[in-house]
């Protein structure tokens, strides 16, 4: 539930980014980074060992920063 209520959440902001080509760019980078938080989280959780699992939850940490650079 947290991580896709963070991924709407960078939707909405993106969309009220400039329209302009950096505003397209920047944004089509948060959207990327933003919604795979959630998407490797969930696949992390159905793994079939605790080193996927734990290597999908690094992925996760990992775009989650970088929707906080973005």
């Amino acid at each position: 539930v947290r991580t896709k209520r963070f991924a709407l959440g960078v939707i909405r902001y993106i969309g009220g980014l400039p329209q302009t080509q950096v505003g397209h760019v920047l944004g089509d980078q948060l959207r990327r980074s933003g919604t795979s938080v959630g998407a490797n989280y969930r696949e992390g959780k159905r793994g079939r060992s605790t080193a996927e699992f734990t290597a999908k939850l690094g992925i996760s940490q990992f775009e989650a920063e970088g929707s906080a650079y973005w």
